[in-house]
């Protein structure tokens, strides 16, 4: 059975007694996001459009991050996550984003989570979600993305999603120049983004990690 529990900041993830694993850093869920995919992803692009892919919408925590700063910058963005097995109301009601966010509405957290999957769906005038209740293997999708949240489980848990092939498919759904950001620094991983024709980075990493990767797609 998931369970809620408090991280480092302050802020809720879920641990996965299965798994032995965690949805987010236990040194902080907002921190690890804000930094891993707001500041190493979104704030490096400079587009006023953008299209962002999201493997492991999980709890919306970085879809609701992006909305915020769309709030503040007024970028325009389609946002489309992929979610195999979306979470349960119950347990979606005792995270504590909104209250930790209060910049951001709360209903806005409502909104992602109430929209329905695989209609997109306007959370804001500029601000479209598009919700995909499938397994990754199986997307298949008309769109080429500027930026990548790859949001995963750490690859030593689930290590099927980290392989050659599917960051291959992946990469296919990417703009030349456009972005992939994650919180795992795994040597293979960027061997194989390199591979795929990625000029690899590897900003600092937030508390609890040295590292974090971010990906340039080379044109």
């Amino acid at each position: 059975m998931l369970k809620v529990i408090s991280t480092s900041d302050g802020s809720r993830t879920i641990y996965v007694p299965d798994m032995d694993e965690h949805y987010h850093s236990t040194f902080g869920a907002i921190t690890e996001s804000k930094h891993v995919f707001i500041g190493s992803g979104y704030k490096t692009m400079q587009a006023d459009h953008l299209k962002i892919f999201e493997l492991g919408f999980g709890t919306g925590l970085n879809a609701l991050l992006t909305l915020h700063e769309s709030l503040n910058d007024k970028k325009n963005i389609k946002y489309v996550g992929v979610e195999k097995y979306p979470l349960d109301k119950d347990i979606l009601i005792k995270l504590n984003y909104s209250q930790l966010l209060p910049e951001t509405k709360a209903s806005c957290f409502d909104l992602l989570h109430e929209c329905e999957w695989e209609i997109p769906c306007r959370i804001t005038d500029n601000f479209i979600l598009l919700k995909l209740q499938k397994d990754i293997r199986d997307l298949s999708i008309d769109m080429v993305f500027d930026l990548v949240y790859y949001d995963a489980f750490a690859p030593g848990k689930q290590p099927d999603m980290w392989s050659y092939d599917l960051l291959s498919s992946v990469s296919s759904l990417i703009r030349p120049g456009g972005v992939l950001v994650t919180y795992s620094a795994m040597g293979q991983l960027k061997r194989d983004l390199r591979k795929l024709g990625f000029k690899v980075e590897n900003p600092a990493g937030p508390p609890g990690k040295r590292q974090i990767t971010r990906a340039v797609k080379r044109s």
